[in-house]
């Protein structure tokens, strides 16, 4: 049982203390579940989670958290790391709803907002910086990186098509050069 309240409440935080969406919290899941004395996973295990997590449809801070939470303590470790990240939303959302009406057109939150954009631009920047220098480790990777990020800057498609596409060069590449690439 304590493991599953230590779960929720990990990922409590994580829900609580980051805005800006699924990308933004990705930083924080790692510092939460890979640092200090009660780390419950390796950065490589949450590297391999977030790409898991974009393959699968929803939110990937919840698909993070599921993933994570499963490995860590199985179905109920899934799913309480879910609730465990979606309950801050939940409350905030409430909370906000009740009272925003009336400040939506006060100058000082508008600003205020503006400003958490900005600082959400940089966690996402940071998540890249951190997943790039964990993934592209070879030629290979760098390549079907570019090619993955010319075809989402330039095309119209859904995420998944590069990251199939990536896939499947990453087994070709595989299969013709066995374990060498």
């Amino acid at each position: 049982m304590k493991k599953y309240i230590d779960l929720f409440f990990r990922f409590f935080r994580v829900g609580a203390l980051t805005f800006g969406g699924g990308l933004a919290m990705l930083p924080i899941i790692e510092r939460e579940l890979t640092e200090g004395d009660n780390a419950l996973m390796t950065k490589e295990q949450i590297a391999d989670n977030y790409a898991i997590a974009q393959c699968v449809p929803g939110i990937i801070a919840v698909n993070t958290s599921i993933i994570s939470g499963y490995q860590i303590g199985g179905t109920a470790g899934g799913l309480v790391s879910a609730f465990g990240v979606c309950t801050p939303s939940f409350i905030i959302i409430f909370i906000i709803a009740s009272v925003l009406s009336g400040f939506m057109d006060n100058s000082y939150v508008l600003i205020a907002l503006a400003g958490i954009r900005s600082g959400v631009c940089a966690l996402i920047l940071n998540t890249v910086f951190n997943l790039s220098k964990k993934n592209i480790v070879d030629k290979l990777t760098l390549a079907i990186f570019f090619l993955a990020f010319g075809i989402l800057l330039f095309v119209d498609v859904s995420p998944v098509i590069p990251i199939l596409i990536g896939a499947v060069i990453g087994v070709l590449a595989k299969r013709k050069g066995g374990e060498n690439r």
